[in-house]
């Protein structure tokens, strides 16, 4: 066989049709990206830290910087323990559910990607959701689980018995917290400052005078008062304030004790200064106050009269 027949090209018909595009045989096929697909929902994810946003919704809005540069190094050494919690809002871009902190503290630690839990939620489920994962963490003071309670009750639309389900509280131990919100702004900065405890801001809270309840915490500052020592003082604050009436001059001392006790405890379940009258004879009467139409509904809603 000739040299000329050895070297003969294949036929156009042999080399299909890219023979009869010019110049397309040698030409290597294009690599097409494949399109962003959603994420099925419950299900864990590696997800790029720059397709994450953060959490509108979050309660929280400093983070101690000390204890993000620790929980990074942490993180260096032994990567993300917990998964984050995101929803999809497009297939190539997440927002933020739960856990911020760690999600911060990867960037830190110079993380391309981390472990997140996938799920369904619309914007009132994320703002309940961040703000109960919040209420759960142990180093909150009582005032960011009051305003997180308050926002819970407000924003989501919730009763004081659905959200002490959610939380996991009973309705008095919710309604003691919410409470401390009608203190005066010093008093409230002094418990998220750790200057006074819950305990006593209880027991300020039974003083019905504004500049007494300063007065007293003041007091518990300076002195740094026990809790016992407060609940002491505040019941003489309200002996003393408490005037006789002169048709009923009677010795009520007997009594005194015991309805003061009957009108702190109606106070605490409440959530508002409960006031009780009782003669010798065993006559009387409680009065509980309300300042609006929706402090009436809660009171009702706590007596199951709604």
């Amino acid at each position: 066989m000739s040299d000329n027949s050895a070297k003969k090209k294949p036929s156009g018909l042999g080399r299909g049709l890219n023979a009869l595009i010019t110049g397309s045989y040698d030409r290597k096929p294009e690599t097409v990206s494949p399109t962003p697909t959603l994420t099925a929902v419950n299900t864990i994810a590696d997800i790029s830290l720059t397709q994450i946003e953060t959490n509108p919704f979050q309660p929280r809005t400093h983070f101690d910087q000390v204890a993000l540069e620790e929980l990074a190094e942490s993180i260096r050494i032994q990567g993300i323990i917990q998964p984050i919690t995101v929803r999809q809002l497009s297939a190539d871009a997440y927002q933020l559910i739960s856990g911020e902190r760690r999600y911060q503290a990867a960037k830190l630690a110079g993380l391309d990607t981390i472990p997140a839990y996938i799920r369904k939620a619309n914007d009132q489920q994320m703002l309940e959701m961040a703000l109960i994962e919040n209420i759960q963490r142990e180093n909150l003071n009582a005032i960011e689980i009051a305003l997180s309670y308050q926002r819970l009750l407000s924003e989501c639309d919730l009763k004081q018995e659905e959200l002490g389900e959610r939380v996991g509280k009973k309705r008095t131990t919710v309604t003691n917290y919410l409470r401390l919100l009608k203190l005066p702004p010093d008093i409230q900065i002094g418990i998220r400052d750790n200057l006074i405890s819950m305990g006593h801001a209880r027991a300020i809270i039974n003083i019905d005078d504004v500049e007494k309840q300063l007065e007293v915490y003041r007091k518990i500052v300076n002195e740094e008062l026990s809790v016992r020592k407060v609940e002491e003082l505040v019941r003489n604050i309200n002996l003393q304030n408490k005037k006789p009436d002169p048709q009923t001059k009677l010795d009520l001392h007997p009594l005194e004790n015991e309805v003061k006790r009957v009108e702190s405890r109606l106070s605490s379940y409440f959530g508002t200064r409960i006031h009780v009258k009782a003669s010798p004879e065993g006559k009387g009467e409680i009065k509980i106050p309300f300042v609006s139409v929706d402090e009436l509904n809660r009171i009702l809603e706590i007596l199951n009269y709604a």
